[in-house]
């Protein structure tokens, strides 16, 4: 019987940038694929990688994925990788050329949101980015707290509504 081995469905994260959102203000974001090695694929497969001083690069038309920590694949022999190496990114032309001409604008970077398997096949969320100034940081986890009060307040009203 040929093709017995099941496809994977639906999306399985692997590593999430949750500073980045904390950090920038996200102005729109971009699914990309990776182009990996084979010890690469294995080793997020283990869910294994970090996306915190993540960052991409536009040069000559590409796209570079910098700094993403992908460990090095504990079965891997002498073919592994390294574990920082920059990887290219597929994008369409329009989204590079896009990206491109915004990422120029002053304040605006691409950074990395999550990465994760959608498929079977490795992809990566970037965000097209402007940087919070410290008390836009602070707001941020004002409303954050607010909200999180707000919550507890309404469900123990709900609480007290049962009894």
């Amino acid at each position: 019987m040929v093709g017995t081995m099941a496809k994977e469905k639906g999306r399985k994260l692997i590593a999430q940038n949750k500073k980045a959102r904390h950090d920038y203000h996200i102005l729109d974001t971009y699914e990309a694929g990776l182009v990996l090695m084979g010890t690469e694929v294995k080793s997020l497969r283990q869910g294994r990688a970090s996306l915190v001083d993540g960052f991409v690069q536009l040069d000559g038309h590409e796209a570079w994925l910098h700094n993403v920590h992908v460990p090095e694949y504990s079965q891997g022999t002498w073919t592994n990788h390294s574990a920082r190496r920059k990887r290219k990114l597929l994008l369409h032309r329009a989204e590079i050329d896009k990206l491109e001409s915004k990422s120029q604008e002053t304040g605006h970077t691409i950074v990395p949101l999550a990465l994760y398997f959608k498929d079977g096949r490795a992809k990566v969320e970037i965000a097209l980015a402007r940087g919070k100034k410290e008390y836009d940081k602070r707001q941020t986890l004002r409303e954050k707290q607010d909200r999180r009060e707000a919550d507890r307040a309404m469900s123990a009203a709900r609480r007290r509504q049962r009894a």
